[in-house]
């Protein structure tokens, strides 16, 4: 079937790559410190390291699903509202 309907550029490959680096960055220091100091969020809810890297991979998924959607293509902007979104997520959540 091959990969032809996919759109792989540099840019696509960097966006699997940076979140394969995160994911096993985060398994090696949860290896390292298991746990993750639990806070406290804004929804009362204790969440560790790893909660916070999941809710931001999975918001910044939806962020440039809805910027597809609405604005075509040209992830540039998007990008950057993700990576704001990743540090509002882990300073407040």
């Amino acid at each position: 079937m091959g990969l032809s309907w996919m759109a792989w550029t540099w840019q696509t490959g960097a966006f699997f790559g940076v979140i394969a680096l995160l994911l096993i960055g985060m398994s090696l220091w949860e290896m390292k410190d298991p746990g993750g100091n639990p806070r406290r969020g804004v929804l009362g809810l204790d969440t560790t390291r790893g909660d916070r890297l999941f809710i931001t991979l999975l918001g910044s998924a939806y962020i440039n699903l809805a910027w597809l959607a609405i604005l075509g293509p040209g992830l540039g902007w998007a990008m950057v509202l993700c990576l704001v979104y990743a540090v509002l997520v882990f300073r407040y959540v």
